[in-house]
C-alpha cells in the first residue's frame, strides 16, 4: 500500500500495520513520519523497541530472530531496521523477501532506507516490501514548493508571512530543511502568534541554505538569475570544486544544444525528453528554457565553457581575464536570458 506523508496521521488514527517501510532523502521529514510511527506505536501498547542497523558486519539472521523472539514480559513489540545504504545486498534481499511474507501478527516492523536510485526499486525485494507494507515514499521538497511548506508550518505553530517574508525564508533556507525547520521553530519562540513582519523575519532567520550544483541547472534553466546568481555565491562559500560547477553546467549546455537541433530536424520534444532520459524539474524546464535559446547562443556559451576550463587550468585567455567563478556566473547568466 502506498501512502503520501500527508496521508500519514489520518492512517495512524487506526490499528496499525505489521510493515512500514519509509524511503527519502528528506531527512526531517523522514524522521518526522519514523516518529509518528513510533508515538503511534507506544499508544498502542507495543511497549519494546528493537532497533537492527544494516551495516557490514550485520547478520541477517538477527532480523528473523527479532521477529520470533517475544518481549520478555510478553508485549508486542516494534522492530526497527534500517538500511543507511539502501543497498542490503543479495543476502538482505532474500532474507528481507522471506520476512515480508511471514509477518509476525505480534509486532511492528519499521524499515527505513534512503530514497531508492530507479534500477533498486525495480528489484524483487523492493517489489516484495511494496506488496505487504504501508510504504512512504517521501519526495524531496524543491524550491519551487518550499513557501507552500514554509507558509504551512508557520501556520502549524500559528504564525504566518506575507509573500516577501516566506520567499526571503525560502532563499536562506534552500536545500536545508532540518535547518529550515529549526529557524521556523525560532520564529515562534522569538515572536508572538500572528502575522510576522518582514523586519521580524528578516532580524531572526540565518542564511543556512545548503546548494546542490546539480540543482544549479534548475536556475539557469528556469531563467532565474537571482536565484543563480545566489547559488554560485553560495556554492564558492561552501568550497565547491568549480570544475565540477563546470562541469555540470557545460552536461546541461550540450544537452540543450542537442535537443535545440533535433527539434530543428523535425523531432518532437517528447520523444526527445524521453530519448535523452529527462524527467522531473528539468522535464517542465526545457520546453522554455528551448524556446528562448538559439543554438548560436548555446555554442557560444560552450566556447565560454572551453574559456573557463583554460582559466581553471591557469591557461588563462586574453578574452576571459579575471575570476573564474565571475566567468562561470556569465556563463550561466547567458543561458538563464537566452543573449
Amino acid at each position: 500500500m502506498q501512502l503520501r506523508f500527508d496521508a500519514l496521521d489520518a492512517h495512524l488514527s487506526k490499528p496499525l500495520a505489521p510493515l512500514y517501510v519509509i524511503t527519502s532523502d528528506e531527512h526531517l521529514l523522514a524522521l518526522e513520519a519514523a516518529d509518528k510511527i513510533r508515538k503511534t506505536a507506544r499508544a498502542q501498547g507495543l511497549t519494546e523497541r528493537e532497533v537492527l542497523m544494516v551495516e557490514r558486519s550485520f547478520k541477517w539472521g538477527a532480523l528473523l530472530e527479532a521477529n520470533q523472539s517475544q518481549s520478555l514480559f510478553g508485549d508486542r513489540k516494534l522492530i526497527e531496521l534500517r538500511i543507511p545504504t539502501g543497498k542490503p545486498g543479495k543476502e538482505g534481499g532474500s532474507a528481507l523477501q522471506d520476512y515480508a511474507a511471514n509477518l509476525s501478527p505480534d509486532n511492528v516492523t519499521l524499515i527505513t532506507l534512503p530514497k531508492l536510485d530507479w534500477a533498486t526499486q525495480k528489484t524483487a525485494w523492493v517489489s516484495a516490501l511494496q506488496q505487504a507494507a504501508v510504504y512512504v515514499d517521501i519526495p524531496m521538497v524543491e524550491r519551487n514548493q518550499l513557501p507552500n511548506w514554509i507558509g504551512m508550518r508557520l501556520s502549524a505553530q500559528r504564525q504566518s508571512a506575507d509573500r516577501q517574508g516566506v520567499e526571503f525564508i525560502a532563499d536562506r533556507v534552500e536545500g536545508n530543511l532540518l535547518a529550515a525547520h529549526q529557524e521556523i521553530q525560532k520564529l515562534a519562540l522569538l515572536y508572538p502568534e500572528g502575522k510576522l513582519s518582514f523586519e521580524q523575519i528578516h532580524d531572526a532567520v540565518l542564511n543556512v541554505a545548503r546548494y546542490d550544483v546539480f540543482k544549479l541547472n534548475e536556475a539557469m534553466l528556469s531563467g532565474d538569475a537571482a536565484r543563480l546568481t545566489r547559488m554560485l555565491d553560495g556554492l564558492k562559500g561552501e568550497g565547491e570544486a568549480l570544475p565540477l560547477v563546470l562541469w555540470a553546467v557545460a552536461e546541461e549546455i550540450r544537452t540543450l544544444l542537442k535537443l535545440k537541433s533535433a527539434m530543428q530536424q523535425g523531432r518532437p520534444l517528447g520523444a526527445l525528453l524521453k530519448e535523452f532520459r529527462i524527467w522531473g524539474p528539468r522535464e517542465r524546464l526545457m520546453e522554455p528554457a528551448l524556446a528562448r535559446l538559439t543554438i548560436r547562443i548555446l555554442e557560444g556559451a560552450l566556447q565560454e565553457a572551453a574559456q573557463i576550463d583554460k582559466m581553471i587550468k591557469g591557461l588563462r585567455a586574453k578574452a576571459f581575464a579575471g575570476d573564474a567563478w565571475d566567468a562561470m556566473l556569465q556563463l550561466g547568466l547567458k543561458v538563464a536570458h537566452g543573449k
